[in-house]
């Protein structure tokens, strides 16, 4: 589940460009950045008569949420337009380089980095092995741009912050101030989305407190309800479980509870089993969907960033399931604010997420 934190083009709905002729090529979306470099014959980057993807991932690619959704959307998109995918789930952040060239061997036409903690494969990119080859990463803070690479970036501070605003007006319903957040590592972008998650719920409810759990692993379902049970115990009337395959466990217990949950990336309304309330909608699928919109079109270009913005861009986005009108009102209006920037994430989380 990371975003990459959870990360191209700017750019339409993201399936409206695809044709349904699986031999046609996609109108590539209006407002093409013209920075960057265009490899040579993209799609078809290394001339060999076929388009060959491949996507490494951190995370267990059959986690029913966030890792899982950017290897789906790729083998959909494929599909149509005729394409191979090679995927690789679970790689150890020590192997992402020696993993990168073992793509780069097979001839893909792209390498795609599932979440931003595989950038240590990015320097592969400059390399012989890699010479013809297109790259897609999610980006972070700690990623860089480099000519050879197009990333796209979203700010956790927005969609956080409005997921937090969501929890908000749902805990106000059913009369209770403390939330929990269980994710995995304690690390920079964990930390970030749990006070931009804390400031959002504040919006609606000054004196709200969050339960912080860092289980250290997004994976490790054992570890999830153990944390999730720790938070339950504590009388959390919200839980977010911010992690990838360990997220359906600990939402688990919290439907026994009968507690506000919330997805850590893509819609699950329509989920029973386990159930959630709020949909946080930073699906790095949706993301690299557009991305290769653009490289199918020949028009994705290296060494530029995307940059998503909730209230602008059909994704970030917050939808609560069952939400009421006056409640759907209220975050839609919150949303589009912030889209119109009368907000500042970044200020509010500063000042209600300490």
């Amino acid at each position: 589940m990371k975003r990459a934190i959870l990360a191209a083009a700017s750019l339409l709905l993201l399936t409206a460009c695809v044709s349904n002729d699986a031999t046609a090529t996609p109108e590539a979306p209006p407002g093409i950045n013209e920075a960057g470099t265009l490899p040579p014959g993209e799609p078809d980057v290394n001339g060999d008569g076929k388009v060959v993807i491949g996507v490494l991932s951190p995370g267990d690619i059959n986690d029913n949420g966030y890792y899982e959704s950017f290897v789906v959307k790729a083998e959909a998109f494929a599909t149509k337009q005729g394409w191979q995918v090679i995927k690789r789930g679970s790689v150890p952040v020590a192997e992402a380089l020696n993993a990168a060239r073992a793509l780069c061997q097979q001839k893909v036409d792209m390498v795609a980095i599932g979440a931003a903690e595989l950038k240590d494969a990015i320097p592969a990119s400059t390399e012989a092995v890699c010479q013809k080859t297109a790259w897609y990463v999610p980006s972070s803070a700690n990623v860089a741009q480099t000519p050879e690479i197009t990333l796209s970036s979203d700010d956790p501070n927005q969609s956080m912050l409005v997921a937090g605003y969501a929890a908000g007006l749902l805990m106000r319903e059913k009369g209770t101030t403390k939330a929990g957040f269980v994710s995995g590592p304690e690390a920079d972008f964990t930390v970030v989305a749990a006070t931009a998650f804390k400031a959002g719920i504040r919006e609606i409810i000054p004196e709200a407190t969050l339960v912080t759990t860092y289980a250290g692993d997004f994976n490790d379902s054992g570890k999830a309800r153990e944390a999730a049970n720790a938070q339950i115990s504590q009388g959390v009337g919200a839980l977010y479980p911010y992690l990838g395959g360990a997220t359906d466990a600990a939402t688990a217990l919290a439907n026994e509870k009968k507690l506000i949950t919330l997805t850590p990336g893509t819609d699950r309304c329509d989920s029973t089993n386990p159930a959630f309330d709020v949909s946080v909608l930073f699906d790095p699928g949706d993301y690299f969907e557009a991305a290769l919109t653009l490289f199918a079109a020949g028009q994705l270009r290296m060494g530029v960033t995307k940059v998503w913005q909730l209230g602008v861009d059909p994704y970030p986005t917050v939808k609560l399931c069952h939400g009421t009108p006056e409640q759907n009102a209220k975050l839609a209006a919150f949303i589009a604010d912030i889209g119109a920037k009368k907000i500042d994430p970044a200020a509010e989380v500063k000042k209600l997420g300490n």
